[in-house]
């Protein structure tokens, strides 16, 4: 019998693949509660059911009755030559948020893909939503291939990227990788001595003018975009010039992103960038 993926049972919450018609349309229905009623990109039950034929993932992660709390889904292909899998969506119910179901989803998908030879995962995620940014970055230890402006266009229909456009920065999980397996295992290295005193790019939420071509800097973002966002658009829209500005500036010339500082000095969240040694 093939074991149980790690994370697969904790408490009364069980994960599995999505199967019956009722957990498929369960599968539909957290994607209308995430990112709204008006949303275009709904992924429908029957491409969640074919995908898992093929080396995909449509996972839930249900309670004792039965009700999705969480939700997984992604493809598996091929990218130059060997399997990947591009993991497209991540949703956890709000009510059950703060309960770790993201990572728990992960580390299951993690563990079927791994089972089928699978070691390379990418994803995108909004750079100004740092609750995401804290996740993939210290929780799971992706690494950060790329910044794309509006990757899926100005207008998804939903609420979520209504004004801010869609831009994304593309997230590379090595699994089998032994530094990722530190990170999952809580022994993630910390930053390197003065990286978390580096200048901030963005020093403040307006376009800035020239960006310190220092050997590290921070990018600054807000700890709640959504919050900005009901609060001022402007503010928020202000955030986005600048945290695109700064990541096309630094990635374009051969900096990496080496870590995110979620919450510190008040509440305040950075990215780290630094530029490898000549």
């Amino acid at each position: 019998m093939t074991p149980s993926p790690s994370g697969s049972r904790t408490d009364d919450v069980v994960i599995r693949p999505l199967s019956s018609p009722e957990e498929l349309a369960q599968g539909v229905a957290i994607q209308r509660h995430t990112w709204g009623d008006e949303f275009t990109e709904v992924v429908p039950a029957t491409i969640l059911q074919i995908c898992q034929k093929v080396g995909g993932v449509a996972a839930g992660a249900f309670d004792a009755n039965g009700r999705m709390l969480g939700f997984v889904f992604g493809l598996t292909g091929v990218h130059h030559g060997r399997l990947a899998h591009w993991s497209h969506m991540l949703a956890v119910e709000p009510e059950a948020r703060g309960l770790g179901l993201g990572k728990r989803l992960k580390l299951y998908q993690r563990d079927v893909l791994l089972q089928i030879g699978v070691v390379e995962v990418r994803w995108t995620f909004d750079p100004l939503v740092a609750q995401n940014a804290n996740l993939n970055l210290n929780a799971l230890g992706t690494e950060i291939e790329r910044y794309v402006a509006d990757m899926y266009g100005g207008n998804t229909g939903s609420e979520l990227h209504s004004g801010l456009g869609t831009d994304r920065l593309v997230a590379l999980w090595l699994i089998a990788d032994a530094r990722v397996g530190q990170v999952l295992g809580g022994h993630a290295p910390p930053l390197a001595r003065g990286l978390a005193d580096a200048p901030v790019a963005n020093a403040s939420a307006t376009v800035a003018g020239s960006l310190p071509a220092e050997p590290a800097v921070r990018i600054e973002v807000p700890a709640d975009v959504q919050a900005v966002k009901a609060q001022s658009l402007e503010t928020a829209r202000a955030w986005r010039a600048t945290t695109r500005q700064a990541f096309l500036w630094y990635l374009e010339r051969g900096y990496r992103v080496t870590g995110f500082i979620s919450g510190d000095r008040g509440g305040r969240c950075f990215y780290v960038l630094a530029r490898p040694p000549a």
